[in-house]
């Protein structure tokens, strides 16, 4: 409805909706993205030789929460409310800021195991 109570014309009703294919893209951004950090998170606490030390638990701390905004990100992408450019914009903050969590914790967690950190 148009803020004067009218229903919405051809225009308006078509700019309120997502482009063919945003929807179906951004799924498989997350999910690549959100698998690459997973294995990651299991070679990072499993399989990597060597002491654990602060940064490498800062690291760890950091790449979880980032696992956990990937998780919501992929939540808020699948609702039918993701179809408004509004929430779709507000999900793709969501992912940005997860992405930006990840690479300081892969940088991080590189300069931790090239032991180039003090702590």
């Amino acid at each position: 409805m148009s803020s004067d109570g009218t229903p919405p014309g051809p225009d308006e009703s078509v700019r309120s909706q997502l482009p063919g294919g945003y929807r179906q893209g951004f799924l498989t951004a997350i999910t690549v993205v959100l698998g690459f950090s997973l294995v990651f998170l299991r070679f990072w606490s499993f399989e990597l030789p060597g002491e654990w030390n602060v940064s490498s638990a800062i690291a760890a701390v950091l790449l979880a929460l980032s696992i956990l905004g990937q998780a919501v990100t992929l939540w808020r992408s699948l609702q039918l409310e993701d179809e408004e450019p509004s929430e779709y914009r507000r999900t793709l903050r969501w992912f940005l800021y997860s992405g930006i969590v990840l690479l300081v914790s892969l940088t991080l967690s590189a300069l931790s195991h090239s032991q180039l950190l003090p702590f």
